[in-house]
């Protein structure tokens, strides 16, 4: 199961693109609720390793469950 960016808690601070061994993150459209840019991860590509959990520092910001709900991929 893939992983899941919180499109609104996101802050863009993309730590998580550079750690991404299949580069399954992508950046959104626009700036989320909070007026940042904001990042999410393409679930069919997502190996599910958790080294974006790991190196985000905005605690929220991704979730270790595929919750389409919480992620949205264009604005």
């Amino acid at each position: 199961m893939a992983h899941t960016i919180v499109t609104s808690t996101c802050e863009g601070i993309a730590d998580c693109v550079e750690a991404c061994p299949v580069a399954c993150i992508h950046p959104g459209e626009g700036k989320n609720q909070k007026g940042t840019d904001w990042f999410w991860i393409d679930f069919s590509t997502c190996i599910d390793c958790g080294i974006c959990f790991q190196v985000c520092p905005v605690e929220g910001a991704i979730l270790q469950e595929e919750r389409p709900d919480l992620q949205r991929t264009s604005s």
